[in-house]
């Protein structure tokens, strides 16, 4: 059965580049959000087990989003790839629940390293 996976970037560039360093033999079913807001939306239409997610991005931020995850108790693992690699912004994620913070740009061996320590991928 395919994993629902969710790339969350207001750059297409950036969504195309993210799915392109997806492990190949990873069997998903992948959609794409342009915003937050998008990206809710997916998640409640069960299309978002896995949330790649980008902090930066009109509507409603990555912030906006693992806070709505959190207070709405969705179903969803989030891992942040983001250019914002302060410190600040790598424990804010993590209090609000993102499983990991990845910065960009991201390499395939950097995913399947963080879906196998999770469980994810074997």
């Amino acid at each position: 059965m395919s994993t629902p996976v969710l790339i969350c970037d207001d750059s297409s560039f950036a969504r195309k580049q993210m799915a392109r360093a997806l492990p190949k033999e990873w069997d998903i079913e992948l959609s794409f959000a342009g915003n937050g807001q998008e990206a809710l939306e997916a998640i409640h239409e069960g299309k978002a087990d896995i949330l790649f997610l980008d902090l930066t991005m009109p509507i409603l931020d990555g912030y906006g989003v693992l806070e709505a995850i959190r207070a709405q108790d969705l179903p969803t693992m989030v891992i942040v790839v983001s250019g914002d690699i302060q410190p600040e912004a790598r424990e804010r994620v993590r209090g609000l629940g993102a499983l990991e913070f990845i910065k960009k740009p991201i390499t395939t061996d950097k995913i399947n390293e963080i879906l196998t320590a999770y469980g994810i991928i074997a």
